[in-house]
């Protein structure tokens, strides 16, 4: 165990920050090994098979390329939930966390009716009816394949969540529901704010899910919260994630829209991460 853990430690060392790597070890002995940390610890003279030893060898390799871990053991931890994710997918990020727990926080109807709206892996509707089972939760995505990874994670969670296939850009091709919630974390990040992101981000996850052209980069708010202002309850409450660098805008957008009570909240780095509005 010793030996192996100092193996990861070495072979990463060129790669990752240190903090980052003690971060590997734990996934990669919970996933491969089934330990804990005080497990890792207690048993730090066990001896490996070879089929573990080769198994955690094929991770490290991966992680030289930069792949996100999250993909190469198939799983990500979100708001205390364990969740499969596949390239199809983005991996549920801290801040999108930080939005779930502002919707738990919000005073609701205890049976209110809420819609997320590109849910990919499905982690803030699961999330929201795990801290709040008496809601009723749908879910939808313009992905079968995203889809089906939710639809996984709902049963693998035992969560009562439904999941649908919309291009929510054609919302008016459709009948839907009123709902008292509607909560969104749309692709946001614009062509031209590439040249800023990580490799693993950039080489790795969904673009499907993460950019919007330079030239109408508020597509996908605009058209939702447009959908927002038809089919949410008098009083209901639109959350939105959001690009950092355009705050103002969106603000300026659900104004315009006729929402009030509107509130742009910063995330742990400060920054302007999320908006929450009431029709």
């Amino acid at each position: 165990m010793q030996k192996t853990i100092q193996y990861i430690r070495a072979e990463l060392a060129p790669f990752y920050p240190e903090t980052e790597i003690s971060g590997f070890v734990q996934m990669i002995m919970n996933s491969v090994l089934g330990l804990s940390y005080t497990q890792m610890i207690i048993e730090k003279d066990r001896v490996l098979e070879t089929f573990e030893s080769d198994r955690i060898k094929a991770i490290v390799e991966r992680l030289k390329t930069h792949e996100p871990i999250q993909y190469i053991l198939g799983v990500a931890e979100f708001y205390s939930l364990e969740l499969k994710v596949q390239p199809d997918v983005l991996i549920p990020r801290p801040e999108t966390e930080e939005l779930v727990e502002w919707i738990c926080k919000t005073e609701l109807p205890e049976s209110a009716k809420i819609l997320d709206i590109g849910t990919g892996s499905g982690c803030i509707p699961l999330a929201l009816k795990n801290e709040l089972p008496a809601t009723d939760v749908m879910a939808v995505d313009v992905s079968e394949n995203a889809l089906a990874i939710a639809t996984e994670n709902a049963k693998k969670n035992k969560l009562d969540v439904s999941f649908d296939r919309v291009d929510i850009l054609k919302w008016h091709e459709r009948s839907w529901p009123q709902f008292d919630v509607i909560v969104s974390n749309p692709p946001y990040v614009m062509e031209r704010e590439k040249k800023q992101m990580e490799a693993n981000v950039l080489e790795h996850e969904p673009a499907l899910a993460l950019f919007v052209c330079d030239t109408d980069p508020l597509i996908f708010y605009r058209t939702i919260a447009q959908f927002a202002s038809k089919q949410l309850n008098e009083n209901g409450y639109l959350f939105f994630e959001i690009n950092e660098n355009l705050g103002d805008e969106m603000v300026a957008l659900v104004k315009q829209l006729g929402f009030k009570s509107i509130e742009l909240r910063r995330d742990l780095n400060g920054k302007n991460r999320m908006l929450r509005c009431q029709k």
